[in-house]
């Protein structure tokens, strides 16, 4: 496991890297959203990879790998949207969105050494085209709540499926990785 906490690290590191950069050159502009449109949002991107697996080629220069990204960014965005509701403006500074970005992707992380151990990493044996399936899923699963006003009766709410599409999006970046 310890290989995987290292690979986690390194595509993970890569994402809060986008994600750094993208604040610089927009802003928190972002923040404007509503979690429907980051669930819209990150449907988009899942459909796209689903696309790009099935067709084998592209027409727009971004691969598989930049979508998966987005995903753990768009899902980060998410998670912070829920905590801190939409705003009608770019309101949080730099250095806090960082910091909450840190907060929740050190939340996934344990969330998936907890579920790693569990399962012996059982993700290793899986097709990344499963990951992308159960990504979409998680957002079919995300709108269905989002229509029950964010409650479920005996099911994990909104937060739970953010946190575990983060985790199928680096667990697909790692298995790109090194078939490279």
């Amino acid at each position: 496991m310890r290989k995987t906490s290292e690979q986690y690290n390194r595509e993970a590191a890569a994402c809060r890297e986008i994600f750094e950069k993208k604040m610089k050159d927009y802003g928190s502009a972002w923040r404007i959203l509503r979690s429907s449109s980051l669930t819209d949002q990150l449907y988009i991107k899942a459909k796209r990879i689903r696309s790009l697996e099935e067709k084998l080629s592209s027409k727009v220069d971004e691969g598989i790998d930049d979508e998966y990204k987005a995903i753990v960014n768009y899902s980060i965005m998410a998670l912070i949207q829920l905590e801190k509701g939409y705003s009608e403006e770019s309101d949080l500074d730099e250095a806090l969105l960082l910091k909450l970005y840190d907060q929740y992707l050190a939340e996934a992380k344990q969330l998936m050494e907890n579920k790693n151990h569990d399962y012996d990493e059982a993700w290793r044996e899986m097709r990344t085209s499963s990951l992308t399936d159960m990504i979409l899923q998680k957002l079919m699963r995300i709108r269905q709540i989002e229509m029950n006003d964010g409650k479920t009766i005996i099911s994990e709410g909104l937060d739970a499926n953010y946190f575990d599409m983060i985790n199928y999006a680096l667990f697909a970046l790692i298995q790109l990785s090194e078939q490279k």
